[in-house]
């Protein structure tokens, strides 16, 4: 099989992934990501933190995700190459805060990969319950990391039909489930699950938290900078699209169930709650229905899962080739011009799916995630208005507004969100920051010199230059 996503070389010499994405393949990589119907990735888990008020809970999400996708985008056309937030905040505040940053993050990314597999074998064994679950876990897992290896554009190619397929299952059950309002008592308002119910705000902005792991999509497709045509252009309209995409996705499908569906989430038994998806379907009393809507949702963790890996890979490979981390996590496929050490290492960790619960990894990711999220806005902040060398450029009233003011926006709500959860999510969060400093110990010689980072100092192009000479204006970091 030839991919054309083959190594290319820097000036420099050094290895870098080839650039074969556009903006619909960028936009559908993070819409795959985030997949239409990861509504019932956590649709028990918040429901019953909501006491049933999901909608509201995706409504505050989408808000406090916008403005971060703006973050992500201002920061992409500064320093357009893999790394995502890892890079923001590394040339934002320095090298020590930028790999803390991207330490965080792999709680998030390499959980991801783990809960769709982990997905996977649950909702398949609802549908065959004589084969365990850990078995169809490990299956899918290994498919991953062999489409993985074959190259990105195989990636790409398959992200087309599995939206395709998520897409009618979203049709459809949406149609079933209208019906069903329409038929039923109608107990439910229309406006209900947009309200806040007795657990008042602070239940939805827990609820909002956990469902960031539904909006990694546009981080993700913030990895993929250096294989972008056109990265400054099309990779902040991607986030931006992706965002905006799933999120009126996610707000409708779990609107319609809420109407159609609206239990005790409290009396409901941990399979109910961690299968959810086949425990809504069932209430319709359509009995092919939910063995359709196993198989498209099995295809749609699938896909979640691949495009994952495909992220947290690129994320090991910017810290190894920047020397945080081991070296080996740089090497790139010779014929397919991946990042192979990195992608079996995310498929080693992924492992842990054997014996890990759904919601502590749901909560796991949220951490990170928004941990990542709330520096990203900073980063905006410190990189435009207040510079590195405090020598700030002019901005008009609009550009205050986009560098200043949706920054600390995006921050303010992050941090709301980012407290709302458990403890238990704080101090296995708390662990995971000291083996990172530890790391950093380790490879400073105990703090006595500086942590790696990437050399922009004789390419960074100012805001001025970005916004009129888009991806004509040349970056390369030095390495």
């Amino acid at each position: 099989m030839s991919d054309p996503a083959t190594v290319s070389t820097s000036t420099t010499g050094g290895p870098h992934l080839k650039r074969a994405l556009g903006l619909t393949g960028l936009t559908l990589f993070g819409v795959t990501y985030m997949t239409v119907i990861t509504v019932f990735t956590t649709y028990g888990i918040v429901n019953q933190v909501t006491d049933g008020h999901l909608p509201a809970a995706y409504v505050v999400a989408v808000v406090t995700m916008l403005f971060t996708a703006a973050s992500y985008g201002a920061m992409v056309r500064r320093y357009p190459v893999a790394g995502s937030a890892y890079t923001y905040t590394q040339q934002s505040f320095g090298g020590a805060i930028g790999f803390l940053t991207g330490w965080v993050m792999l709680l998030d990314y390499l959980f991801i990969p783990m809960i769709n597999f982990m997905l996977i074998g649950i909702y398949l064994n609802t549908q065959f319950p004589a084969v365990p679950v850990w078995v169809f876990t490990l299956a899918s897992l290994l498919l991953v990391l062999l489409f993985n290896i074959l190259g990105i554009n195989l990636v790409n190619k398959v992200n087309f039909v599995i939206i395709a397929l998520s897409v009618v299952l979203v049709v459809v059950f949406m149609a079933l489930a209208f019906k069903e309002y329409l038929g039923g008592d109608q107990s439910v308002g229309l406006i209900d699950p947009f309200t806040f119910g007795e657990g008042g705000i602070g239940a939805i902005a827990s609820g909002a938290a956990v469902l960031a792991l539904s909006f990694l999509g546009f981080d993700a497709v913030s990895t993929l900078s250096e294989e972008a045509k056109r990265p400054r252009k099309d990779i902040p309209r991607a986030i931006l699209l992706s965002t905006l995409v799933g999120g009126f996705f996610f707000i409708l499908v779990s609107w319609s169930g809420a109407l159609a569906f609206n239990p005790d989430w409290s009396t409901l038994n941990k399979e109910q709650i961690d299968a959810a998806g086949t425990t809504v379907m069932d209430s319709f009393g359509v009995s092919w229905f939910t063995a359709f809507f196993v198989a498209i949702y099995v295809v749609g963790a699938f896909g979640s899962g691949m495009t994952g890996q495909v992220s947290v890979s690129r994320i090991l490979y910017a810290m190894g080739r920047d020397g945080m981390l081991p070296k080996p996590l740089a090497r790139l496929h010779r014929r397919f011009g991946t990042p192979i050490v990195a992608a079996c290492v995310v498929s080693i960790f992924a492992l842990s799916a054997l014996f890990l619960s759904l919601d502590t990894v749901a909560f796991m990711i949220s951490f990170g995630a928004l941990a990542a999220f709330a520096l990203v806005n900073l980063s905006v902040i410190r990189t435009y208005v207040f510079p590195k060398g405090g020598r700030r450029e002019q901005f008009g009233f609009w550009k205050w507004i986009r560098y200043l003011v949706m920054p600390v926006i995006g921050f303010v709500l992050t941090i709301w969100l980012w407290t709302s959860l458990q403890a238990l999510t704080w101090l296995v969060g708390a662990i995971w920051l000291v083996v990172g400093v530890i790391i950093i110990a380790i490879v400073t010689g105990g703090f006595r010199k500086p942590v790696p980072k990437m050399d922009f100092s004789e390419g960074e192009p100012t805001t001025e230059q970005i916004d009129q000479l888009g991806d004509e204006f040349p970056l390369e970091p030095n390495r």
